[in-house]
């Protein structure tokens, strides 16, 4: 009777000694992957830094701030269904080295352009090229990592969102208030075309990748007891009317939508309201804006990440391990609420970082649902509805904000809105969504 208990013991040790002693070339690809983020929020970060400078170059009231920062996301929104299909036909590599490339132009057109209407067209394209960067990330996460892995995977690129506001923030500031604005989009597209040539040389689908070794291939095909998204049966490909009518997927599409509106809300007006609401000078208030973004890369990377695939390593049930998280962080998202009544610039951060170490550790395991909930051949397009679902909402974040500013001369009510939301986010993570597992009707 004692003979089982001994077996699992020295399988599991067999197991991480196979983890240890592997190649981590899947690793490479994870960083790579981060890295794109890492800049593509910059140029995101840019805009809101820069909105004083807007006013004085431009003459950019709150209202018209509003809709230049939702530019970005009108053409990125638009283009998340197509790109979906476009990723599943076409693959990683093809689409990540175009979409790089366009969003390089994009931040060079921001830098040298003379007028407000050729800033909207900087940010029109910026969202066009942009728009592949999340869902197609998940899918090379699919492709590279065994289930077991992919939250601290999908974490690396995630936490990257959030790391740019850390470094972005009081960088932009400075080179803003040093060099000017435009230098600060210069400098964005420098790194941005930095960065096309980077993934132009390294990436790789697995299939297609002479340097993983057999012994790495077959790890990542073995799952630990999960399929990778390789492995799993093809299914047939479904039509976007059929995956959006999908509980899952409306559950999701819910909850995700409801971070990104919290998301895009903290990540465009963050510094404005500290400046202006808390009376912080502009140099502070870009260093006060860091800190809870600090936090959330913390808790992305170790709660969201580690956490959750070190539970399910050790035998803790997926499902409930995901959801846990998920759904918990989602709740302490709520936490928003208290910056609606926050006096000072310390009590605003310490209600603002709760809220958003909570999202952002339930991020990464969100992104990582769409490899688990469908078959390979739908893993982009359930991407592309989920981001498009955020994107609508960070749309209008970003506009109904510039409103209320403007019309109330208060935050108290942008910081409610967002309450609203995540509380319906949070019916559809525990009603619709339901057990994180591919099922008859997703294949």
């Amino acid at each position: 009777m004692s003979a089982p208990p001994q077996m699992e013991s020295s399988g599991s040790t067999t197991i991480a000694h196979r983890r240890k002693t592997l190649p981590r070339r899947r690793w490479r690809i994870a960083w790579l992957l981060g890295l794109g983020v890492l800049i593509n929020f910059l140029d995101r970060v840019n805009l809101s830094v820069s909105h004083d400078a807007l006013f004085t170059a431009f003459g950019v009231s709150d209202v018209v701030f509003g809709y230049l920062s939702s530019a970005y996301n009108l053409t990125y929104a638009s283009l998340q269904l197509p790109i979906g299909v476009i990723l599943d036909k076409l693959g990683v590599k093809k689409v990540g080295c175009i979409s790089t490339l366009l969003w390089s132009c994009a931040s060079f057109g921001g830098a040298i352009t003379p007028t407000l209407g050729g800033m909207f067209g900087a940010r029109f394209l910026l969202g066009v090229g942009e728009a592949p960067s999340f869902p197609g990330n998940a899918k090379a996460v699919g492709l590279w990592f065994p289930p077991h892995e992919r939250s601290f995977a999908t974490s690396l690129f995630d936490a990257a969102a959030k790391l740019a506001s850390v470094i972005g923030i009081p960088l932009m500031g400075f080179v803003l208030i040093r060099f000017g604005w435009r230098w600060s989009f210069g400098l964005t597209g420098l790194l941005s075309f930095a960065y096309f040539l980077l993934f132009w040389r390294v990436y790789r689908d697995p299939a297609d990748d002479p340097d993983l070794s057999p012994e790495e291939r077959a790890y990542i095909d073995a799952g630990e007891g999960e399929q990778s998204e390789d492995e799993r049966p093809a299914g047939p490909a479904r039509s976007l009317f059929y995956l959006i009518a999908q509980r899952k997927v409306i559950g999701l599409v819910l909850g995700y939508g409801a971070y990104n509106y919290l998301f895009f809300l903290l990540l465009t007006w963050l510094p404005t309201y500290i400046s202006s609401a808390l009376h912080i000078d502009l140099m502070h208030s870009f260093l006060y804006t860091s800190v809870p973004w600090m936090i959330a890369t913390c808790t992305d990377l170790f709660l969201g990440g580690l956490l959750v695939d070190w539970l399910i390593r050790r035998g803790a049930s997926a499902n409930r391990v995901r959801r846990i998280v998920l759904i918990g962080g989602t709740t302490f998202g709520l936490g928003i609420f208290g910056a609606a009544h926050a006096t000072t610039a310390g009590q605003a951060l310490l209600w603002v970082s709760i809220a958003i170490s909570g999202l952002a550790a339930a991020a990464p395991v969100a992104w990582s649902l769409p490899s688990l909930i469908t078959s390979r051949n739908n893993v982009g397009k359930v991407g592309g509805i989920i981001n498009f679902s955020g994107q609508v909402s960070g749309i209008t974040a970003q506009i109904l904000t510039g409103y209320i500013v403007e019309d109330l001369h208060s935050y108290a009510w942008v910081f409610i809105v967002p309450v609203i939301y995540l509380a319906i986010g949070i019916l559809g993570y525990l009603f619709l969504l339901g057990r994180i597992e591919l099922t008859p009707a997703m294949e």
